[in-house]
């Protein structure tokens, strides 16, 4: 196996893996967690009540997984274009299926509201003028797999391209260029720092683009957060990141939330995962996007083979010709 494909392995794995040890304690606060796990430390069952993992097998995915899945799935089917409008329509979809199999886990916040404006007819460069959630963010490593960093307009583009629907937002396009931008810094065999370096400079290109939204700026936060957790012990580590930073859904939560996670277990996959699950809130999504990130520096060898497994055996996932395409992707840069 090449270094490109192990790590576009690791990315699209170490995902899922963050998605699915983050499954069981999302929307729960720290002090939940603690109360009734004492401290995650492998895959767990969705608990009985709670209102969106209820009755989840340990180790299932989330939307974070599944959209991203999609995401990918169109890049390779056009060529590396995303088109909006079928974007739109695969999540609608998604949440149908959701909906039938009686599941909870359904559209974040901003992606809902998109998409409904799609659904009346706002075309697709007005629809998402106002989604600064993870929502992109959380789906976009498909894009970090499949493009090159340099040129990083070009590269900035292609983030935007896969916003545009439902977060062409300042915020929105700005968290989600910091996270497509690690994961291919990591493709290219960047390691931890130069990852963090990465994200930083592509969050505040992409703070260039989109709708303006009031909020904090994303590349200061992930260099702060990161900085906020250095050299502290693990646990005051995550009081800070749960009392500082923040674990919500609101991008300038999340996904500095997700660096300083990477930070404190130094880029270790299956670590920073697990420090994400016990972290609570949008902890899936947290987990998801440092998942990603840890997986595309160390590669897929440097995750767990019993966690690979238990991916691939509860969920049916088998994301080797998904890396293969989007690999095909950026070995022709003239897609």
């Amino acid at each position: 196996m090449n270094h490109q494909n192990d790590r576009a392995l690791g990315a699209l794995y170490g995902l899922a893996m963050g998605d699915a040890l983050g499954m069981p304690t999302q929307i729960m606060s720290r002090r939940s967690i603690v109360a009734r796990f004492g401290a995650v430390t492998d895959f767990e069952p969705g608990p009985s009540d709670n209102p969106v993992s209820a009755g989840m097998p340990a180790g299932s995915v989330t939307d974070d997984t599944d959209q991203a899945v999609i995401v990918g799935r169109l890049l390779a089917e056009s060529g590396g274009h995303i088109d909006p409008l079928r974007l739109a329509h695969e999540l609608l979809e998604w949440e149908r299926d959701m909906k039938a199999k009686g599941s909870f886990d359904l559209l974040g916040p901003s992606t809902k509201v998109a998409l409904e404006a799609v659904s009346r007819g706002v075309p697709p460069e007005e629809a998402g003028k106002s989604g600064a959630t993870n929502g992109a963010a959380m789906r976009i490593t498909p894009v970090g797999v499949a493009f090159s960093l340099t040129p990083l307009d070009r590269f900035v583009d292609q983030v935007a391209a896969a916003c545009q629907v439902t977060h062409d937002t300042t915020i929105g396009i700005a968290s989600a260029a910091a996270v497509a931008a690690a994961v291919s810094c990591g493709i290219d065999g960047g390691d931890l720092e130069d990852a963090f370096a990465a994200a930083i400079t592509a969050a505040g290109a992409g703070a260039e683009r989109g709708h303006w939204v009031a909020g904090a700026d994303i590349a200061a936060r992930i260099g702060w957060a990161v900085d906020l957790v250095r050299d502290l012990p693990e646990q005051q580590a995550l009081d800070r990141v749960c009392d500082l930073v923040g674990t919500s859904v609101a991008s300038q939560e999340s996904v500095p939330a997700a660096f300083a996670v990477l930070a404190l277990a130094d880029g270790d996959p299956w670590r920073a995962c697990l420090l994400a699950a016990n972290l609570g809130g949008d902890c899936d999504t947290i987990g998801a996007i440092a998942g990603a990130i840890a997986g595309a520096v160390t590669g897929v060898s440097g995750l767990p083979p019993q966690a690979l497994n238990v991916l691939r055996s509860v969920n049916g996932l088998h994301l080797e010709p998904l890396a293969t395409a989007l690999l095909a992707l950026r070995a022709d840069p003239a897609e």
